[in-house]
């Protein structure tokens, strides 16, 4: 079925046309230079970009495959969870389409299609080989941390999500009280290569209670350890941010992989997934690697490109949805700015 997607969750606009795990085009706009100087997204702001791009990128992406709305099957949305005019922007456009069309259209969770970004293609690829179920899934990004046992594609279970901060922020925001600027988890990874992990004390929270995460604390030993040692004298790249990134990243990335091996061992999962924007992380993906390795389960971790918010992950959740004539989008459906994932509607 060729459904178009739509994502406008947060802080990134994107169209894709997509058949089934096969994407056939693709388009995303990244409002970053937007939200620099703020050091953060601001909500009027990512709304007011979306406005201006989201029927932009769904024409570009028709006009790439070739394709016309009447060879479409459905059309795909973020319903949520995210900011909620940021989603309204984009479920708007997704209503006002349909109802042109007469074209199906159906609201996506956004968590759970990022757990379905491993098993994306594209044109002349070989597609991802079908996965044995259940799989451990850890989403982790700058809004949602969590751990999911997935018994289908369409079926999740919560085993575990994040307690205050999610990852993707608390990477952030270390980088921002390091005067790194923002976005800062590509800048953490940058200088993490480069630095000694062990150089700082920095704890494991929460490493072996449960499946739940903590990250608020991290980043309070970041700022107290970027003062007492006065790394504000340091230029971006001096040995001490660079010792400090690391030991950071080092934390936090044992948590995360800690967590998803309680996951597989608890649960008997036969595979793992990592997605998510910080499944786009080196240290983790290596981490997940290892560990899944050692138990002997396949990982099935999201292309980096894909890892970051995009419609492809929509679309494909979009489409066994509109199979199923799950979560149907109509005039009156509302933006979820919180929505589990185990909730189909």
């Amino acid at each position: 079925m060729l459904v178009l997607a739509l994502e406008s969750s947060c802080d990134e606009t994107a169209a894709a046309l997509t058949d089934g795990p096969l994407v056939l085009a693709e388009a995303v706009r990244s409002q970053v230079d937007l939200h620099r100087r703020y050091g953060g997204v601001v909500p009027e702001i990512a709304s007011r970009a979306h406005l201006e791009a989201v029927d932009i990128l769904a024409s570009e992406v028709l006009e790439a495959s070739g394709r016309r709305l009447a060879d479409l099957g459905g059309i795909a949305v973020t319903q949520g969870p995210g900011l909620v005019g940021a989603l309204l922007v984009g479920m708007s456009f997704a209503k006002g389409l349909a109802l042109a069309t007469g074209l199906p259209a159906t609201g996506v969770n956004h968590v759970k299609a990022h757990a379905l970004a491993p098993f994306l293609a594209e044109a002349g690829d070989a597609p991802p080989p079908a996965p044995e179920f259940p799989l451990a899934a850890l989403v982790a990004s700058g809004g949602h941390t969590s751990l999911f046992l997935m018994e289908d594609f369409l079926t999740f279970r919560t085993l575990g999500r994040t307690l205050d901060d999610a990852a993707g922020e608390a990477f952030d925001k270390s980088a921002k009280l390091m005067g790194l600027g923002y976005p800062g988890g590509a800048v953490i990874e940058r200088l993490a290569a480069q630095g000694d992990p062990g150089a700082f004390r920095i704890s494991r929270p929460m490493l072996r209670d449960g499946l739940d995460f903590s990250f608020s604390g991290l980043k309070t030993r970041v700022a107290d350890l970027y003062r007492e040692h006065g790394l504000e004298r340091e230029p971006d790249s001096g040995r001490g941010l660079c010792d400090l990134a690391a030991s950071f990243q080092a934390a936090a990335v044992d948590v995360m992989a800690a967590k998803l091996e309680a996951a597989l061992k608890s649960t008997g999962a036969r595979g793992a997934v990592l997605a998510g924007g910080v499944a786009a992380n080196g240290a983790l993906r290596g981490a997940a690697a290892a560990l899944c390795r050692r138990l002997g389960v396949p990982l099935y971790a999201a292309r980096p490109a894909w890892c970051a918010d995009n419609a492809s992950m929509i679309g494909y959740l979009g489409s066994l949805q509109l199979a199923k004539g799950e979560n149907p989008l109509t005039p009156f459906s509302e933006a979820k700015t919180r929505w589990s994932a185990e909730c189909p509607a």
